[in-house]
Order: structure tokens, then sequence, then C-alpha cells
């Protein structure tokens, strides 16, 4: 139509534009056929039959390949580099071809017949020319991957059509990978192996770092890394664990095969090019960790120090199936090395748990005799120690522990100590450690029943947290187990020994009958003392802290248990000696189910006045 309008516009000027186009096409046509006629020529003088004249088709194929390789495209995304566009039928790959063969020939049959000097410059100045144009499209199409994944990227759709299409990683098509694999064949036949393998690996190389970008994880030096905090070392963790477990689990083996692919005439070469492309990432994944273990050492460290030393230990097989036997050892070696220092700081870190605990010297005590802080914060770490990682901190102690089993702080062992492994060893020091921080920090309570609270509230945290925990049950076994709760319930009776037999005391009728009669004013007496203490007791022992309900309540109960019989009992034998009124009113403050509301109201931590008594 366009044609058809030009020439209702101007009939001459469209005639000579469609000449012109015809003309172009016959030029085409003349150069394919004469490149492919000349070409035929060319090899009757490389197969020898034309004996050591070169023929001067030579020369007249030079300028069709100049004339057509000028012609080349040049694209936006070769950036300025000139490509031959893929839809073409693959005359450049030819031309190639026949210039490496005619340059090979050319440059050794004639190599000192300095006559022939110009002519072998010009076919080496081509074939330089066309090998540049090849390198270009070479680099090109390796970097369409990086446009197939951010199509996916960008359309969840697409992402899974092409996975359904294109199960080559990281997104190139058969053809694609079929061109990839013509164009090293060409490069290396022709004598720019070198230029192959770099761009190769250039490409590659940025490739995959932009991919563990993506995963969140870049390149940090070992002086960056020393110089962090640890809120930002530890926010660097996480992307490092994912990016080396999607290249063990995908990238390596996706490039070893891309490599197997791309370089299928040349076994070697594959192997050469994958190992030292994934050798540098890989020692950079590990210079990470190394550069963590060089951090200093801290108890909250001790879990990302686990996630490093368990992403090491699961993925290390990936290095045994790809990489060849040499390369194979090295890295092996490198990431044995890794672990081990990863797994000796986290025992480290782990034993360090007892100088904090150590460490704790303060002199105040704990208000109402409740849970310390050094409890909770240490069967809490304990807690999730052994629940997340005891596995992983069994094989650390049992594989990166250099001490040997040896008795420790006044603990003799026994012979299931003896069948221990070494980390339930000591998990079992630092517990037995911190039962004896705790028994120097009662002794700092003036009232000794006070004392007592304070180690049962602590004893049963103790004890729930193991409970709770099958893994520290296990390790600490029944026999420790059942020893805590026995010492639990001696605190229990000693607390009740303390404070309620003292008051049972006052309830004794030792002395209140003399030759069948009760005396009143030591009746009166003993009225008032058990009034003046339980008033006490209540007044101090509301302040108290029982932080377990379940225990809060059997010490109640246990309590109400002892004393309520008794009083009831007293206040039944002896209250009719005291005169109805104002002497009932002075000496009978309490009914027993006054004293049971008051008992109701111990160790809720909250200090309260008594109130008035029931009339």
């Amino acid at each position: 139509e366009s044609l058809k309008s030009s020439k209702e516009k101007d009939p001459a000027a469209a005639d000579k534009n469609e000449t012109n186009e015809q003309g172009g096409e016959a030029k085409e046509a003349e150069i394919k056929y004469t490149l492919e006629k000349a070409w035929e020529d060319i090899q009757h003088f490389l197969s020898g039959e034309e004996g050591l004249e070169i023929p001067d088709i030579i020369d007249k194929y030079l300028d069709l390949v100049e004339h057509k390789v000028s012609r080349l495209e040049v694209p936006e995304k070769s950036k300025g580099c000139p490509v031959p566009d893929p839809e073409d039928d693959g005359w450049f790959h030819k031309v190639v071809e026949q210039m490496s063969k005619l340059h090979r020939h050319v440059s050794t049959v004639f190599k000192s017949d300095s006559s022939r000097g110009p002519l072998i410059n010009r076919i080496g100045r081509i074939h330089q020319r066309v090998m540049s144009y090849l390198e270009d499209e070479f680099r090109v199409l390796l970097e369409e991957s990086r446009t197939v994944e951010a199509a996916a990227d960008q359309s969840p759709d697409a992402g899974q059509d092409q996975a359904k299409e294109e199960p080559n990683f990281p997104g190139y098509s058969k053809q694609v990978l079929a061109t990839l694999n013509k164009i090293s064949k060409l490069m290396i036949s022709g004598g720019y192996e070198f230029e192959c393998y770099e761009v190769y690996m250039v490409t590659r190389r940025n490739t995959i770092e932009e991919t563990l970008n993506k995963l969140g994880f870049e390149k940090i030096s070992l002086d960056d890394i020393q110089r962090m905090q640890w809120e930002a070392m530890e926010r660097e963790i996480p992307p490092w664990v994912r990016a080396f477990k999607e290249c063990a689990n995908i990238y390596f083996s996706a490039e070893h095969k891309l490599a197997q692919t791309i370089f299928s005439d040349n076994p070697s070469v594959a192997k050469s090019l994958f190992a030292n492309l994934i050798r540098v990432l890989f020692l950079q994944l590990l210079n990470f960790a190394e550069a963590i273990a060089l951090s200093k050492r801290s108890t909250e460290k001790l879990f990302k120090f686990l996630d490093i030393y368990e992403t090491l230990q699961d993925h290390s097989s990936a290095i045994d199936s790809l990489f060849p036997e040499e390369c194979a050892k090295e890295l092996k070696a490198e990431l044995t090395a890794t672990r081990s220092k990863i797994g000796e700081t986290a025992i480290c870190i782990f034993c360090d748990l007892e100088n904090s605990i150590k460490s704790d010297t303060g002199r105040t005590p704990v208000p109402g005799g409740a849970v310390h802080p050094l409890t909770r914060y240490t069967m809490n770490y304990l807690k999730y120690a052994c629940d997340e990682y005891k596995d992983t901190l069994e094989q650390v102690f049992k594989e990166h522990s250099k001490s040997k089993p040896r008795d420790y702080q006044g603990h003799s062992q026994s012979n299931n100590d003896e069948n221990q492994s070494p980390f339930s060893r000591h998990l079992i020091k630092i517990m037995d450690l911190l039962d004896s921080i705790l028994e120097a920090k009662s002794k700092l309570y003036k009232d000794v029943a006070l004392s007592n609270i304070f180690m049962m509230n602590n004893g049963r945290y103790i004890l729930q947290k193991i409970k709770g925990s099958p893994e520290i049950h296990q390790a600490m076994g029944d026999d420790r187990y059942k020893k805590r709760s026995y010492e639990l319930r001696n605190y229990h009776q000693s607390y009740k020994r303390e404070t309620w037999m003292k008051l049972l005391d006052c309830l004794n009728m030792e002395g209140l009958n003399v030759n069948g009669k009760v005396v009143k004013p030591a009746l009166k007496e003993r009225f008032k003392s058990f009034n003046a203490m339980f008033e006490e007791i209540h007044r101090t022992q509301s302040s108290w802290v029982v932080s377990d309900k379940q225990m809060q309540s059997e010490l109640r109960v246990s309590i109400a248990g002892v004393i309520i019989p008794a009083y009831r009992s007293f206040l039944g034998r002896f209250s009719g000696y005291l005169t109805p009124g104002r002497q009932t009113e002075k000496y009978i403050k309490f009914q027993p189910e006054d004293i049971e509301a008051y008992i109701e109201g111990l160790f809720d931590g909250s200090t309260s006045s008594m109130p008035r008594r029931k009339t």
C-alpha cells in the first residue's frame, strides 16, 4: 500500500526505489551464491589439489566476507558490538568456520613465505573481526538468562509456563543452548578458547551474584564483618543460610549441567570452567562463615552459629557429586575447617553461659522470694537450645570438644554420668552450677522461711522447664529429675516448720490444765500469742510470691490442712472458758473460716492489711 501510495505521489521516484530494492535483493543473492561457490573452490586449494599456488578466488572471497560482515546490525543490547541476526540462515557461523580453516591453513603452509605476508595478514584481520563478533554474540546470548529471569519475576504465570517448557536452569531455551554450544565449538576450534572461557566465566559469575543478591546475600569483606555490630551481623546470617542452601541444592548442579551442555565436546573444559566458577563463589560463602566465627563471643549468638553449622553440615555432599576430585578435596577441606571453627566457637559460647551464671554476684535478694531472673534466663536458654538444636549440639560437642570428661566443681561422676554424651554432661554441669548460685542467693534472706520460698519458686520453675522439654529431661535422666522433686518437697517441709509449726505451738495444751482445771491466764496468753503470730505471718507473707499457681494452691491447702483442724479443735475445747462478750472479743479474734480466708490471701505479692474479723 505504501508503494502504491508513493507511486501515486511520485511515479518516477517510486520506480527508482523499487528498482533499488530489487537490486539489493539480487546483490544479496549474488553474495550468498558467490560465497558458497567461492568456498567450494577454496576447499580444493585447502585439500592440496591446486598445489601451493593461492587462487585469486581467495581475494574475491575475502571481499565478499568483508562486505557481508560490514552490514551486520548493531543491536542496543550488545552495547555497540555488532552481532548476527538470530533469524538468519546461519551464514555467519559458516563464515566463521570457513575463516578459521583458511587462517589456520595459510598460517601454517605459508608461514615462512614473506611474499604471502599481506594476504596472510588480511586473512588474520578478517578472522579476528568475525571472531570478535562471535564473542559478542556469545556474551549477548549468555546474558539472555537475566531477561528470562526478570520476565519470570514479573509474571508468575509466565514463570510457570517457562518452567514447563525450559527445564534448563537458568532459563535458556533449547535453541539458545544449541547456539551457545555451537559458538563455543567455533571459538575453541578457531583458536579463541581463552576469550570464550573468559566471557563464559565473567557472564555466569555476574549472573550468579545477581541471583544471590535477590536472595538478600551480598558479598561482604572480612573487615566489614569484623566492624559490624551484632544486630547488623545477625541480619546477614539468614540470607547467607538461604543462599548457601540454594547454591547447594539448585545453583551448583544447574551450573554444572549448563557447562556440560555448552561445552559438550570438551568435558574436561566443562569441568574446569565449572570448578573455577563455583570455587570462587563457594569460598566467598565460606569466608562469610569464618568471619562470623571470628567475631566477639556472646551467649545470644549461639543459635545463629548453630544455624550456620547445620547449613554447612547438611549440604556438604553437594561437593562430592559435582566437583572434580582434586577440587572437591580442596573445597571439602575448606568446608570442614570452617565448620570446625564454627563448632568450636559454638562450644565456647555455650560454655560462656557458665561465666554468665558465675558473674551474677548481686547481693540484693529478689523481692518476695520470686523466681530469680538468672533462673528464667538460664532455663529458657537451655530449653530453647535443647528443643531446637539438641541433635546439633550433641554432634558439635562430640566432634569439636577439646576437653575430656572430668570431675567438675566438686561434683563426682557416677557410672550414669560416664555413659552420658559430652553435651549432656555439660548441660548438667550448668544446671548444677545454677543450683549452687541459687543456694548462695537464698542466704541473702534474713527470714529462713522466705529463703525456703525462694528455693521452692526457683526449684519449681526449673522442674517445670525440664518437664516441658523432653530433650532436657532425657539429657538429665529420671534419677536427677526425681532428686530435684525430692529437694523441692524438702524446702516445702522446711518452710512449714519455720512458720506454721511455730504457730501450732501456741495451740499446745500443755500447761493449760492444772489439777483438772483450766488456767485462764495461761489460756488467754495462748490466744494472744496465736493472734499476734498469725497477724504477723499474714502481714509478712502476703507480700511473698509463689509464681506457679499450682504450687501456690498446693501450699495454701497444705497450710490450711495443718492449721485449720488444730485451731478449730483448740477453739472448740477452750472458748467456753472465756467470759462471753468483751473477753471473747479480746482473745478470740479469728474464727476457723477467717483463718482459711486469710491463708487464701498469702503468696500473691500484695501488701495487704488484715481485714476485720467475722462477728
